[in-house]
């Protein structure tokens, strides 16, 4: 089986390529970390035609000896020296640097590095997006471990029904779900989560707080851990007692467009098609009440490219995993956004999701 390293060396360098450069150096930690599989906060991956490196000080050396794929893990006390033999070493005379994740200040003292080498640094997107482009595919090890991560999601929200009684803060909510994802074995939480109710439903980004649940509100839990660096999404809306019947006009309007986009998911299809199928049923009733994208890409970071958004031209291919998460959101109201992770498929797609979407009254 091909590393991501392989992958990566295939795009720049193969027979295939019209990329001009004769190395690559990846600094970001994501990027580090879906090359390798190894985190680490002090790093860089070196990628030449024939060799690749992972570039780390003491503190992670005996670590990533035992962890990283694909790369020679080379323990480093001065990281400009280091690097610099090896770009002597592999005879380097045009170097690819990430654009979007580099600071000036970096981008800058590696000009000046490569300047006293005699070597070309390259400064745009190219790099960029031939990353893009890989991580958007996922492989089998990547889909096992997303579904790994939804499978502590699901068992999640299972575990917190029973704590959702009048009195219990959006805050408490949140706390608990949290230390059950990673009671599981959960490396992290996937983001801050969101667990918001009554009128503070209407922030689809709403921060837990100390406001209590009470009878007739409805719930919004925007949840998700991660398992080998992989992050996994999923949102539910619960309701306490009972709903009133704009409530269940609202959550059965969400319900159809979720589900309407989840079956439009198959290969070949521009991104912003699936955005229309969830937009145009939800701008049918709620005009203005739906205004983020469908959904986005997850994997080693929690958005990726490519979004189910009205810009987006992209077309879907097996292999993209990407959320599917219409809502409505009534300003001082309430609000309601039901989010699976669906996998592109051959033949059609795949449910990563496996909790009930119909609506749940406690």
């Amino acid at each position: 089986m091909k590393t991501m390293i392989d992958r990566l060396q295939e795009a720049l360098f193969g027979s295939g390529s019209d990329v001009e450069a004769d190395g690559a150096l990846i600094t970001s930690a994501p990027n580090c970390r879906y090359l390798s599989g190894f985190p680490a906060t002090s790093r860089m991956v070196f990628v030449t035609r024939d060799a690749a490196y992972f570039l780390t000080d003491f503190r992670y050396g005996e670590a990533a000896r035992k962890k990283v794929q694909g790369c020679t893990v080379v323990e480093y006390q001065d990281s400009r020296q280091t690097l610099r033999e090896l770009v002597r070493r592999h005879d380097c005379k045009r170097i690819l640097f990430e654009y979007d994740n580099l600071r000036y200040s970096e981008a800058e003292r590696y000009r000046k590095f490569c300047d006293h080498l005699s070597v070309t640094p390259v400064f745009d997107k190219t790099l960029d997006s031939v990353l893009q482009s890989l991580r958007a595919i996922k492989q089998p090890q990547e889909i096992a471990s997303l579904k790994a991560a939804q499978a502590i999601t699901d068992a999640s929200f299972q575990h917190i029904l029973p704590y959702l009684k009048p009195g219990v803060t959006e805050r408490e909510l949140a706390l608990e779900i949290e230390f059950f994802m990673k009671k599981q074995g959960a490396e992290d939480i996937a983001f801050d989560l969101i667990v918001v109710s009554g009128e503070n439903g209407s922030q689809c980004h709403g921060v837990p707080g100390d406001k209590p649940v009470h009878p007739g509100d409805f719930i919004t839990m925007d949840i998700g851990a991660v398992i080998d660096g992989y992050h996994s999404d999923m949102t539910r809306t619960v309701a306490l007692g009972y709903v009133t019947e704009a409530q269940k006009q609202v959550y059965d309007t969400v319900l159809q467009a979720q589900q309407a986009a989840v079956e439009a998911v198959r290969p070949d299809v521009p991104c912003r098609q699936i955005d229309w199928v969830a937009r145009s049923i939800i701008n049918e009733h709620y005009s203005g009440a739906f205004g983020h994208a469908t959904g986005h890409s997850v994997g080693i970071e929690i958005h990726e490219w490519p979004t189910f958004s009205p810009s987006c031209e992209t077309l879907t291919q097996p292999g993209m995993v990407i959320t599917v998460e219409p809502g409505i959101y009534l300003e001082g109201q309430f609000g309601v956004r039901i989010e699976d992770m669906v996998l592109v498929m051959e033949n059609g797609h795949e449910n990563l999701t496996g909790s009930p979407k119909e609506l749940i009254i406690l």
